[in-house]
């Protein structure tokens, strides 16, 4: 679905401007959304995964941690941290998106927004989630 994507990479554009400027996420949101062309059930969307993503970040950062063997949080692109935790807000709060609709989603906004690389490497830490035995369940944070 390519309008989901574009709420998708708005997410992303309002993570980042939020992780950067430190200001309040409703305010940053709000700024964004005025020039975003997105359609109101898509700022609604997008509203509720950035609100997710932001609220469980220690939660999502401890989870990409553990899945990042031999890399350091910091070392991490900021923009492939924000996109992992959209697509763990997903898996985690968002029984109709099926986690591999969110992998593959998160994968070709990395291709987009990030690195050569980075669209494997966020593979892969989905991949690890996923296969960590919570595939076909709810997902639950600990």
């Amino acid at each position: 679905m390519q309008e989901r994507r574009k709420a998708r990479e708005f997410v992303v554009q309002v993570s980042y401007a939020h992780e950067l400027l430190d200001e309040n996420l409703d305010t940053t949101f709000e700024r964004l959304a005025v020039n975003s062309n997105l359609s109101k059930p898509l700022l609604e969307l997008a509203d509720a995964i950035v609100q997710q993503s932001v609220a469980h970040r220690k939660e999502f950062d401890e989870i990409i941690r553990d899945k990042s063997k031999n890399w350091d949080l910091d070392r991490i692109a900021i923009i492939d941290r924000l996109i992992l935790r959209m697509a763990l807000a997903e898996f985690f709060y968002f029984e109709d998106i099926p986690p591999k609709v969110s992998i593959s989603e998160a994968i070709e906004i990395a291709k987009i927004y990030s690195t050569t690389e980075s669209s494997s490497f966020i593979n892969g830490i989905l991949d690890a989630v996923l296969n960590s035995g919570l595939e076909g369940e709810k997902f639950k944070l600990f």
